[in-house]
């Protein structure tokens, strides 16, 4: 580790105002996309607009944030029996609730996708815990001296536990599911797992995901009408279209906050995937500078911790947050710039929701408790 004087010195304040600003950008471009032009911004109750609820989940994510930031992150560490782990439990819980949404009646169904479980008004989006599950049980059992460089004892079992993962989330969010293997891939990779191995697995792992575009007619519609999305304006090629037209009419300043054209039906899923759409177009380029610049720093403050972090099991669980929030955001802007396909992506603290918004807190929680660990003296934890 280096010196606490030295290049790789985290800095706890720039991360927290880094995530905090883009949970406050979130919470005011909701509400702008919430913006009815026969109607009044606030519901009755106030409680269910969307702003309102926004603003509602990043406090909730704060909270969470600032218990999670308190938590020694040595609790996710594997112990003798892991069945006890506290890792191995989180990672049971989000493969049970991903089942769940599968049963019908039990799983909730949105836009022909059944994604979310819920009660009493509330719901939750399983392939978000599904994300934070796969990271601290992916660092924990890579630090917990299983031999993950012979394949039958060490990796296997480690991607069988992330391939059923992937498996129960790509069934419904083939977006998703890539994300979580191009997460758990590096994870390996940094953890000491051999490459030949890895692209041993890499083969079954393609056939699968090539089945889940094949079976799923939509996802290979996706795939083909990216090639020319002016084949089909008001169809297929419409989401992209509109979200290039979004970023083309914002300019350099933008229309201004709140006067965005878009969003009035127009955009599809401006509160949510197309959000930096939005923000193209009523804050131009130098807002979608400032977004992209926040997500610089908390990239560049994740690297510090992990490069400072006492042991290997922080060191990989800052790796594994910091790589899963890039890859997020940069999946999300690829989508809404039309470099990739459509996938259903959120970007990180900004896009509408709150499973995302909770979890998201949890992570950087982590984040934060590496980060106070590496400027204290590392003390043993007992196993």
């Amino acid at each position: 580790m280096s010196d606490l004087t030295g290049q790789h010195t985290p800095n706890a304040t720039a991360l927290n105002l880094a995530a905090l600003a883009l949970m406050a950008i979130g919470i005011v471009m909701v509400f702008s996309t919430s913006v009815s032009l026969d109607g009044p911004l606030l519901s009755d109750p106030a409680w269910r607009a969307p702003g309102v609820r926004q603003a509602i989940y990043v406090v909730l994510a704060v909270t969470v944030m600032a218990a999670v930031s308190w938590m020694p992150y040595q609790w996710w560490r594997l112990g003798q029996d892991d069945r006890r782990s506290l890792s191995t439990a989180i990672a049971a819980i989000a493969v049970v609730c991903l089942a769940l949404t599968l049963i019908p009646g039990i799983g909730i169904e949105r836009n022909g996708a059944r994604r979310w479980l819920g009660a009493f008004g509330l719901t939750f989006q399983p392939s978000e815990l599904a994300k934070l599950a796969t990271i601290v049980f992916l660092a924990a059992y890579l630090t917990s001296g299983r031999p993950i460089h012979r394949f039958w004892r060490g990796l296997m079992p480690a991607c069988a536990v992330v391939g059923v993962t992937v498996l129960l989330v790509g069934l419904e969010d083939f977006g998703t599911a890539a994300l979580l293997t191009a997460v758990a891939a590096a994870m390996l990779v940094v953890g000491g797992a051999r490459i030949r191995h890895l692209l041993l697995l890499s083969m079954p792992a393609a056939a699968g995901m090539t089945a889940m575009i094949a079976f799923w007619p939509y996802r290979l519609e996706r795939l083909t009408s990216f090639v020319n999305i002016w084949a089909d304006p008001a169809g297929k090629g419409y989401h992209a279209i509109q979200s290039l037209v979004s970023f083309a009419s914002g300019g350099l300043t933008g229309r201004g906050l709140g006067n965005g054209i878009q969003k009035h039906g127009y955009l599809p899923e401006a509160r949510s995937d197309f959000i930096f759409s939005v923000i193209g177009e009523e804050l131009g380029l130098l807002g979608v500078v400032a977004v992209i610049g926040l997500f610089a720093v908390i990239l560049w403050q994740g690297r510090k911790i992990m490069l400072a972090a006492n042991d290997p099991l922080g060191r990989l669980l800052a790796f594994g947050v910091t790589w899963l929030l890039g890859l997020q955001a940069v999946m999300n802007i690829a989508v809404v710039t039309v470099s990739v396909p459509t996938k259903g992506i959120a970007l990180p603290f900004v896009s509408a929701g709150g499973s995302g918004l909770l979890l998201l807190g949890a992570a950087i929680g982590i984040l934060l408790n590496v980060a106070r660990q590496a400027r204290e003296p590392a003390c043993p934890v007992a196993r």
